[in-house]
């Protein structure tokens, strides 16, 4: 048995992960993927908003040329820090539920890559799943058609195509830029009166340019009502609805974590805002030594927590557990 198992092995379980075993602890994550699979989702020549001081973990010196890092950076870099500390981690295993036993330890029920089941036992469990399980789906007739997708990885695929990108975020920006130096025909359809004031502010300026040049057509207060094989339907400002002849469709409206290993474990959630019970000092939930990290304990809005903010959370779990240890002995 474990003392901890923490699920999910994004930047933020994998700091949980550093920051228990530094108190000797001994641990396992849990990873239906693989190591950081949620930055290998991330476009491939994203650069990242945070410089790389406020992305280390565990102590790890994050080094670049560049002041503000890419993903292909990210990668490397969190493989490194999690073989540096030698953390034990299990790819390719899903984990299906949460089980508190009588003894206050808990079951963690898996299901590997090739459909074998077991149960893994740990006396703590830290559920850091990220968020990139389940995108915001928009309801509307047709967003199930293969045209139609919630990820963007790179443009060379859309060369020469006609694109509709549905967001008005850094995701749906980024997008739409890459886009365009393929030689996409692109259109992004928001339903704001103006793209998110948190766009890169060295990215702004760029896709103003684009707009105004006409590269990128920019349909504001508007937003996309149907989609077919060979067009959508846009909706805009003034209740008028016109069909334009499309190939392609990029939702970019986001993702929300899933919410199940916690309520498999009988974890309390906030019903307006999606959002589990926990205190902040500890990241314990109302559940005695099962945490949440990461942007898991964020609400339906995923930005609330970032990996400079979440990456903190290991320390506050680890802490608590050796106390509540020391308190018991």
């Amino acid at each position: 048995m474990k003392d901890v198992i923490i699920i999910g092995a994004g930047p933020c379980g994998l700091s949980a992960a550093i920051e228990c075993r530094k108190q000797g602890l001994t641990t396992l994550i849990i990873e239906k993927n693989f190591i950081v699979h949620s930055i290998y989702l991330y476009p491939v020549n994203m650069q990242f908003f945070s410089t790389t001081g406020l992305l280390e973990i565990g102590g790890v010196p994050f080094t670049s040329p560049n002041d503000k890092p890419y993903r292909h950076e990210a990668l490397v870099y969190y493989r490194r820090a999690a073989e540096q500390h030698g953390l034990e981690i299990a790819a390719y295993e899903d984990a299906l539920s949460v089980e508190r036993l009588e003894d206050g330890s808990y079951h963690v029920h898996t299901v590997n890559n090739r459909g074998d089941r077991q149960v893994r036992r740990a006396a703590h469990v830290v559920i850091a799943t990220g968020y990139f399980d389940q995108p915001n789906m928009i309801g509307i007739p047709g967003e199930e058609l293969p045209k139609v997708s919630h990820y963007f990885g790179e443009a060379h695929p859309y060369t020469g195509m006609r694109v509709v990108v549905i967001g008005g975020s850094n995701s749906a920006v980024d997008a739409a830029l890459e886009l365009t130096r393929v030689g996409a025909e692109v259109d992004m359809v928001y339903r704001g009166a103006s793209i998110s004031e948190n766009i890169k502010p060295w990215v702004r300026p760029i896709f103003e340019s684009m707009v105004q040049k006409g590269k990128i057509k920019l349909h504001l207060q508007s937003r996309v009502t149907e989609i077919t094989p060979g067009a959508v339907m846009i909706t805009g400002a003034d209740g008028e609805t016109a069909e334009m002849e499309n190939d392609f469709v990029l939702a970019l409206t986001g993702f929300r974590p899933s919410r199940t290993l916690l309520t498999s474990a009988g974890a309390h959630m906030d019903d307006e805002l999606d959002k589990p019970h926990f205190n902040p000092a500890t990241m314990e939930t109302n559940i005695a030594g099962l945490y949440v990290a990461g942007v898991i304990a964020s609400g339906r809005n995923a930005n609330e927590v970032f990996i400079e903010t979440g990456r903190g959370h290991g320390k506050l779990i680890a802490d608590h557990i050796v106390s509540t240890r020391l308190a018991g002995s």
